[in-house]
């Protein structure tokens, strides 16, 4: 449960870690060391930046680490291994190098299913997962009718692309200055990135049960995944809690901060 007291935020502090592989994975830490471990993983197109409206109102009670996932943001951009597995891969590497023998895990969108990946792999390294716009399978419309978009991109990537991308995930306005820095880490993502990271994505089969403390959160006006998928995800995991928000979409963490962190934090959302 996040504190009622009033104190200032923890600082963040930006690093880059280079993984055994040898991609270099840029992220934002923030808050105590001995503090509960949350670590959170973006969606296609977008950086640790996703994550700047709630990491302040968390970093009193927790540790936060913010990856920007490989081909995205400031980490490396490797010309291939954008399947979700290298991304589960990348992720835990992370949390070996950072010393966290475990973490909740919160996944956004394509990040959901690179949490899951990581749950299903290393149960023991993930204490709970925050599944926030997700679905049981990517495979739906919305995502193939992206799919032939994301085929026909040239660099630089279009801006009107990528605006018309973002706003599609919003149903609550957000603020300007946000919605303009969400763009701006969109344009750092090439062309080929967009289209293998989606391949990836697409390609995704569950492998075995996910088996920890699962909280299912989305909003009831997403225009990606609708409530028939979330809830197809709910009855799939046998320890998990679904919310929908009313009047939300797709980014319910860019949309009401606040109603996230309340939602996704609370105690009582355990099982």
């Amino acid at each position: 449960m996040i504190s009622a007291v009033e104190v200032a935020p923890v600082p963040f502090k930006t690093s880059r870690i280079k993984l055994p592989g040898g991609v270099r994975i840029n992220l934002v830490d923030g808050g105590p060391s001995d503090r509960p471990a949350v670590v959170m993983l973006h969606g296609l197109g977008d950086s640790s930046f996703s994550f700047s409206r709630v990491m302040p109102l968390l970093t009193n009670d927790y540790r936060v680490v913010a990856i920007d996932q490989r081909g995205h943001g400031d980490s490396d951009r490797p010309d291939s291994d954008y399947s979700i597995d290298h991304f589960a891969t990348d992720a835990l590497q992370v949390m070996e190098s950072l010393d966290l023998s475990a973490a909740t895990l919160l996944g956004h969108s394509m990040g959901s299913f690179v949490a899951r990946r990581v749950a299903e792999r290393d149960p023991h390294r993930v204490t709970r997962l925050v599944l926030v716009g997700t679905a049981l399978t990517p495979r739906n419309a919305v995502i193939a009718e992206l799919m032939t978009a994301v085929d026909a991109l040239e660099d630089p990537v279009s801006d009107a692309f990528i605006r018309e991308f973002q706003l599609s995930c919003i149903h609550r306005p957000v603020p300007d200055d946000f919605m303009a820095r969400v763009i701006e880490e969109s344009r750092k993502v090439p062309a080929r990135v967009w289209r293998s990271a989606l391949a990836g994505l697409w390609s995704f089969r569950a492998q075995w049960p996910i088996t920890v403390p699962t909280f299912i959160l989305g909003g009831e006006k997403d225009r990606v995944f609708g409530r028939s998928e979330h809830n197809a995800l709910f009855r799939s995991i046998q320890r998990s809690v679904l919310h929908l928000e009313p009047e939300v979409g797709h980014t319910i963490h860019w949309e009401a901060p606040e109603r996230f962190v309340e939602l996704a934090f609370d105690d009582t959302t355990d099982v």
